[in-house]
């Protein structure tokens, strides 16, 4: 039987509060050898994620061009999506946490079998995700290794 996510996670993670300075979380991932940190606030509510990911974008502020675009008549037409720029802009101007972190993280209940936290793991190309409770408390952390090893274990 597959064990639940609630018994092979981490329950005590490391994490940052949204005011947090990005030199904190960098700080902080490096002293742990994290690839990422939950962002929670006063309540211990889960707000967001950072991630290595996000620390590179931080350090692109010189290296960010618009997307491709025409200039008509005074006018700004972009020929792709802007999302994905005005993220990049957006974490290259970070001072905090909260400006860096992404919001709305995908996330495990505790409840999750060991092998469903494995399909969105996977589906999300990730190597950790935050654990919340129905409330939106972060209750731990699980990892691919976790999955991996309790995986395993079953067989």
């Amino acid at each position: 039987m597959s064990r639940t996510v609630a018994e092979i996670m981490d329950r005590t993670p490391k994490t940052v509060l949204p005011q947090d300075t990005v030199e904190t979380v960098v700080h902080r991932m490096h002293e742990h050898q994290l690839p990422g940190l939950p962002v929670v606030d006063a309540e211990g509510l889960l707000v967001g994620i950072v991630t290595e990911s996000d620390l590179l974008l931080y350090d692109e502020q010189d290296d960010i061009d618009p997307p491709p675009h025409l200039e008509i008549m005074g006018g700004i037409i972009y020929l792709g999506s802007v999302k994905h720029w005005e993220e990049r802009v957006r974490k290259s101007i970070a001072g905090t946490a909260g400006d860096l972190m992404t919001a709305s993280p995908v996330t495990a209940s505790p409840e999750m079998t060991a092998h469903e936290a494995g399909r969105l793991i996977a589906a999300h190309k990730h190597n950790r995700l935050p654990v919340v409770d129905a409330a939106g408390a972060l209750v731990g952390v699980v990892t691919r290794v976790d999955v991996l090893e309790a995986l395993l274990e079953d067989r």
